[in-house]
């Protein structure tokens, strides 16, 4: 069981093992095991949410793709129990063990069969109990740029649409399989094989998941309302901070915001207002629960007027503070 530990107490913890280890692109933290389990220092360490790059959490021979078993992967980088990003994709399939994950404060629960898949920039972490098996994969951005003439080709599978939550569970009788594919991954990973036949297995693996995954909104159609949809969504990602009322998506789409809140509201369940605040709301909760970001300064940062509007603004969403969200991650 992973376990966070307050610093104070550090001097009372007997038999512990220390080590030192850096993380790119944040600050070096320390991490220690005991006897009973691994230990790793409070979120408070940190001086933002650490991006992890795939040669650094990679201990094989090509840096930009790693295939193995989960339990492997596990041994070789067994602190990453704090929450951190990504810059490359990643997929899992649980095949047993117990725990948790969570991807963009979402919380999932550990059970066979499940798979989750993950683009770069999401805020990840994992709590694991027990011995843990089954596959990882981790690909860089451009890992098939030399092989799909269209590059956003991996973006619009179902299996990493922003429509679309990224887990699902497959059936007992897809297992074998799924689990032959990703042997078969594995094996072309420990051997000095040609490129692109790692690829070509990779896509064949993506699209196999792909056609077993059940979306909530199929990306491959050409329904003018869904175009809208994802085009509505890309939009808020790329300007959240900045624009933060439908009529400015609206007018950047060329439709009335009567029409855009309609259609989200067919699709996502949701009014267009809504969706804008989700997204404000999920930077709002990655940014303060970092310790060195004032609330003030989050506040700024989304393009508050003021510190207590944006107080407000999220004790509406949240249905409690900015202080008490971060008291709460912090326990």
């Amino acid at each position: 069981m992973r376990k966070i530990v307050d610093l104070n107490g550090i001097n009372s913890i007997k038999n512990a093992e220390f080590w030192f280890t850096k993380v790119n692109n944040t600050i070096d933290s320390w991490f220690y095991t005991t006897s009973s389990g691994s230990y790793c220092l409070p979120l408070c360490c940190m001086g933002k949410i650490p991006v992890l790059e795939q040669c650094t959490v990679s201990y094989k021979e090509d840096k930009h793709f790693l295939a193995d078993r989960l339990d492997v992967y596990l041994g070789k980088n067994n602190n990453l129990v704090f929450p951190h990003r990504h810059n490359f994709y990643q997929m899992v399939l649980f095949l047993s063990g117990e725990g948790m994950h969570e991807i963009d404060f979402r919380r999932y629960a550990i059970q066979r069969g499940q798979v989750y898949f993950m683009g770069p920039g999401q805020v990840h972490s994992w709590m694991f109990e027990g011995k843990m098996t089954g596959y990882i994969v981790n690909f860089d951005i451009d890992y098939f740029k030399s092989l799909l003439i269209q590059p956003d080709y991996i973006e619009n599978l179902n299996l990493f649409s922003s429509l679309n939550e990224g887990v699902f569970v497959l059936e007992e009788h897809q297992l074998a399989g799924f689990s032959f594919l990703f042997d078969q991954l594995n094996e072309l990973n420990t051997k000095p094989v040609n490129i692109d036949l790692k690829r070509s297995l990779l896509l064949y693996l993506l699209l196999k998941l792909d056609q077993a995954y059940v979306p909530n909104f199929p990306t491959k159609t050409v329904d003018y309302h869904l175009v809208l949809i994802k085009n509505f969504i890309s939009l808020v990602d790329l300007n959240f901070k900045e624009l933060h009322l439908p009529k400015d998506y609206a007018e950047l789409l060329f439709v009335t915001p009567n029409h855009l809140n309609s259609v989200c509201k067919e699709y996502l369940g949701a009014q267009a207002g809504e969706v804008i605040r989700n997204r404000i709301m999920l930077e709002a909760k990655r940014l303060l629960i970092l310790p060195d970001w004032t609330i003030s300064q989050v506040s700024y940062y989304l393009n508050f007027n003021d510190n207590s509007y944006f107080t407000k603004f999220f004790k509406k969403v949240e249905g409690k503070t900015p202080e008490e969200f971060r008291k709460s991650q912090w326990k």
